[in-house]
């Protein structure tokens, strides 16, 4: 018990003079805002496939539930505070596994348009996606 307290004492030692010097930053997060059981699975297969996403950095994904009194749920999967994906899911669930994959497909196309935007020219309208 010693030990781990000692150890723990010295990771935050070394983190606090650490960020005394420079400043870190966190991107690059999946954040959870589910409430259901289908809304965590939901949450927690994204976040295994997210993982195997590559240049995610600087992307912060948020997945939001509402319950919808009598219907189900309402999941939204937002990309840096702006919509991207929703779907419904039913009181009685249904595949959660194929709009997961939806779900991942839109994010990347919607990374891809972003960067596309990012890097067209000034002469070019830009699209809204």
């Amino acid at each position: 018990m010693i030990r781990i307290i000692t150890l723990l004492s010295a990771i935050l030692a070394s983190t606090f003079s650490l960020s005394a010097q420079e400043d870190v930053e966190i991107d690059g997060l999946v954040m959870d805002q589910s409430i259901s059981r289908f809304g965590h699975q939901f949450y927690f297969q994204f976040s295994q496939l997210w993982r195997d996403v590559p240049n995610t950095s600087g992307i912060n994904i948020t997945i939001k539930e509402t319950v919808l009194p009598r219907a189900g749920t309402r999941l939204e999967v937002l990309m840096n505070n702006r919509a991207v994906y929703a779907t419904a899911m039913g009181r009685r669930g249904g595949s959660v596994d194929e709009r997961v994959e939806t779900a991942i497909f839109t994010i990347m196309d919607a990374m891809a348009r972003e960067q596309y935007q990012q890097s067209g020219s000034e002469d070019l309208a830009a699209s809204g996606w």
